[in-house]
């Protein structure tokens, strides 16, 4: 069973569409915690609460780069999308410790960030647009068949 971690922004449906796009397929998928008010507030809820907002971000920064470490050094592959509203400086951190990991990366995002993400997508094997262009490369390096 191939494994695959979903990495990068939050404010779309990209992961469910490439989960049920790929349900017919041998992969299993992790990724980040979703739930923004979870993800940022995951440190102080386990241990404690915090006066500063530095250091409330802080400890819920290190309880999320444990997650994302495990499911990054766990994965056989990593997808990292780039979405448009937000900057996404934890995206292309993920990108990178898959790459300084030697895993093999997907880059996903739109024709816009091209030139702001030219070194990230460097690093990858596939840089791609779209969640369907992704399941087509989780077929092809499975089955090795090719889209219809």
């Amino acid at each position: 069973m191939m494994k695959v971690y979903l990495s990068g922004e939050i404010h779309t449906d990209w992961r469910d569409q490439i989960t049920a796009a790929a349900a017919d397929l041998d992969v299993t998928f992790a990724g980040p915690v979703t739930d923004h008010a979870a993800s940022d507030d995951c440190g102080v809820a386990i241990m404690g609460a915090e006066d500063q907002k530095f250091w409330h971000d802080h400890k819920g920064a290190k309880l999320n780069a444990i997650r994302t470490r495990k499911g990054i050094e766990s994965a056989d592959i990593v997808v990292v999308r780039f979405g448009d509203q937000y900057k996404q400086w934890n995206a292309a951190f993920d990108a990178g410790m898959a790459a300084a990991l030697g895993k093999s990366l997907i880059v996903m995002h739109g024709p816009d960030h091209q030139h702001a993400l030219k070194e990230v997508d460097a690093a990858a094997l596939a840089v791609v647009e779209t969640p369907k262009q992704v399941v087509e490369i989780l077929t092809y390096v499975l089955n090795g068949t090719l889209p219809d």
